[in-house]
């Protein structure tokens, strides 16, 4: 293996000791979605062109219950190099926003925010966790799929804007597009690399 895959997987052992606990281990079998998730956030880009990823497009992480797949996202702001931070909100969080606070909550993920300042100012990244957990729920008897909206809205600033998205799902591509039509399921495949744990990952929490 690459010395700095060697040394970035100790890194990111020793992190998640200290933020998970003794319990948290490093698998073989989960070292090829690891490499690949280290290989986008450090830029590394003579093996991104080998493996297919590319650079503008966020992540999109996949696997069963348990895997790892929000661990991993945390652990990986670490690695993220010249990248700005990104923030990681749960999709059901956002939904009971929704039903609390209503429609700005759509302009308040979607909006063109940018952090930094001057030339080296981004729009701001966030990573959506766990979309397809969240419900779809009213605001003062108006129903709204919210994650539909927001990520239609950051599709557009992708496009126009290099707005980058990260998300994890337990979802694959034919129950993203039963739960949020087609023309999502392809916005995805356009603003993502899919990096995908395979189905028979065990549950690490049990």
């Amino acid at each position: 293996m690459n010395p700095a895959y060697q040394y970035a997987l100790q890194n990111l052992f020793e992190k998640g000791k200290h933020r998970y606990g003794n319990r948290f281990t490093i698998l073989e079998a989960d070292l090829p979605v690891i490499c690949r998730l280290i290989c986008w956030f450090m830029r590394d880009h003579v093996n991104a062109l080998r493996i297919g990823l590319d650079f503008t497009k966020g992540i999109l992480l996949n696997g069963p219950v348990g895997c790892g797949k929000t661990s991993l996202m945390e652990l990986m702001q670490a690695f993220r190099n010249e990248l700005p931070p990104y923030t990681i909100k749960p999709c059901r969080d956002i939904s009971f926003e929704f039903q609390r606070d209503g429609f700005g909550v759509v302009q308040k993920y979607a909006a063109l925010d940018y952090q930094g300042t001057g030339t080296g100012s981004k729009p701001k990244i966030y990573c959506f966790d766990d979309l397809g957990t969240e419900l779809t729920l009213k605001h003062f008897g108006q129903e709204c799929n919210v994650m539909t909206e927001i990520l239609s809205s950051r599709y557009e600033h992708f496009i126009h804007n290099d707005m980058i998205t990260h998300i994890t799902t337990n979802l694959n591509a034919d129950e993203i597009e039963e739960v949020y039509g087609l023309r999502v399921r392809s916005r995805l495949r356009q603003m993502c690399n899919l990096i995908a744990f395979p189905p028979e990952t065990p549950d690490k929490r049990k």
